[in-house]
């Protein structure tokens, strides 16, 4: 029997620096040392129920650089496109501790490693093993260099035959501008099989803040994507795709400890179902379910579920 093909994950993964104290940073006195980053959260969540996961990605020749590689390490994410560098330091993220919601974000990442990403970096590699790329805004929004390698990255992946996701992951105060930030997101929704934006970064993207998520959906595929998937919070997601529209079921949350990491286990979720040939309803469904257990966790990835405790939520839900 072949063996199933995996994820690769592109992004930047830093040191993350948790308060242990309530309030704003400023009131901060104690931190927790973990490890943060947009796609690594999706790489362990993908790991976590089971598939090939990878991870391109540069790190400082530092220790947060090794702290990432062990994790990845443990994690079983395979660091075969991940490089050092002793020029450029490792990413950093501080992160304030809340009751509930939003917690305050403070980045040190300017000049990181992973901001030299170039198309030097991705020109060669053999992504025979993978059968989806997932990359988000992030990376692109580091540096021009990031940029070129990014649209090298999805071309070469399309030559390769992997379908590409991309989730925007909106970070403007990364971004020179506006405008930069949206003329690149829109050019990738228009390339890409699997868009997966917030009904927020539509509007931003889109210019519309009345925007609906169903129209939202049909202006991207009407813009080229194959499918659509646009997260609306507690509502659920809904999906436009060749065929089928609607909305997965959704996942009652009665306390909300953190929203870091939502929108990755939503990815997680719906990615690893699509690579084992479940519909797109089923897919956003699991994405929902990843999203919900997520949230209800302290930290970036610790709500991420393996096989077992995904089936039992499920089980417990529907």
């Amino acid at each position: 029997m072949q063996e199933q093909k995996g994820i690769l994950l592109v992004g930047e993964p830093m040191g993350l620096y948790m308060s242990q104290q309530e309030g704003g940073l400023d009131r901060a006195r104690t931190f927790a040392l973990a490890v943060a980053g947009a796609e690594l959260n999706v790489a362990i969540g993908v790991s976590r129920l089971g598939h090939r996961v990878g991870y391109l990605t540069k790190l400082g020749d530092d220790f947060h650089g090794r702290l990432i590689v062990r994790l990845m390490n443990q994690c079983g994410i395979s660091t075969e496109f991940t490089t050092r560098t002793s020029e450029r330091p490792t990413g950093i993220m501080f992160k304030s501790l809340t009751p509930n919601g939003d917690p305050e974000i403070y980045y040190l990442r300017r000049g990181s490693a992973a901001s030299t990403l170039s198309p030097a970096d991705v020109a060669d590699l053999d992504m025979s093993v993978y059968g989806i790329l997932h990359l988000t805004g992030i990376m692109p929004a580091l540096s021009e260099s990031t940029r070129a390698a990014t649209r090298l990255l999805v071309r070469r992946a399309r030559e390769a035959g992997l379908t590409i996701s991309f989730d925007p992951n909106l970070r403007p105060q990364l971004w020179p501008d506006r405008q930069t930030m949206a003329a690149f997101m829109n050019e990738m929704a228009s390339q890409v099989d699997l868009f997966l934006p917030g009904i927020a970064e539509t509007r931003e993207l889109l210019g519309d803040e009345e925007l609906a998520p169903e129209e939202a959906a049909r202006r991207y595929r009407e813009l080229g994507t194959r499918t659509v998937i646009v997260k609306c919070g507690s509502r659920g997601a809904y999906f436009d795709t060749d065929g089928a529209r609607g909305w997965g079921g959704t996942f009652p949350v009665e306390h909300t400890v953190d929203t870091v990491g939502a929108g990755d286990g939503f990815a997680a979720g719906v990615l690893t179902a699509l690579l084992e040939g479940l519909d797109i309803r089923a897919a956003v469904t699991r994405g929902n379910a990843i999203g919900s257990l997520q949230v209800q966790a302290r930290g970036d990835n610790e709500g991420m579920p393996d096989r077992e405790g995904l089936a039992a939520y499920l089980s417990r839900n529907h």
